[in-house]
């Protein structure tokens, strides 16, 4: 889907996306723990966190689940006709609230918060993001998202 930065303004409180499933495996873990050096047992030796780990065997990294939603945004959210590029400002309230355990599905649900002009040429968005395991009630993650989505100026809603 794709819409205008005009309609963004009446999108607050919407949830504007739900993304499809994701399989947290062995192999994603692991290349996670190879770029971030994390190589906890928890994470990467399935014997031993099976035997020691309080999970019954190896979880998705924090970090890893938190990574993952770039990924699950681009099957929902609508793309903004008039953005040249998106960035990450950041996160307030990240919450790990459940593992996710090696082999789960996750999937990111997106509401708009906010969105907000600045300047003549950024839109500041800010989603409500929780991040749902298939067969649980509660969340893996959740946390608020902030991005700047950049346009040229002439495209900016001349009553915004």
């Amino acid at each position: 889907m794709t819409i205008s930065l005009a309609d963004v303004p009446g999108m607050v409180g919407q949830e504007l996306s739900i993304s499809d499933w994701m399989t947290v495996d062995q192999t994603m873990i692991n290349l996670f723990a190879d770029a971030t050096h994390d190589h906890q047992f928890i994470h990467v030796d399935p014997d031993r966190a099976a035997m020691e780990g309080p999970f019954g065997g190896t979880i998705a990294h924090g970090f890893l689940t938190l990574a993952l939603l770039p990924a699950m945004t681009f099957n929902g959210l609508p793309n903004i006709r008039e953005q040249t590029i998106t960035l990450n400002y950041g996160f307030d309230r990240v919450r790990f609230l459940l593992p996710v355990k090696t082999g789960s599905r996750v999937r990111g649900r997106f509401l708009l918060l906010n969105g907000r002009f600045r300047g003549a040429s950024i839109l500041m968005t800010t989603y409500q993001v929780t991040v749902e395991l298939e067969h649980e009630s509660k969340p893996a993650l959740t946390a608020n998202w902030i991005t700047m989505v950049q346009f040229n100026p002439k495209d900016r809603p001349k009553d915004i």
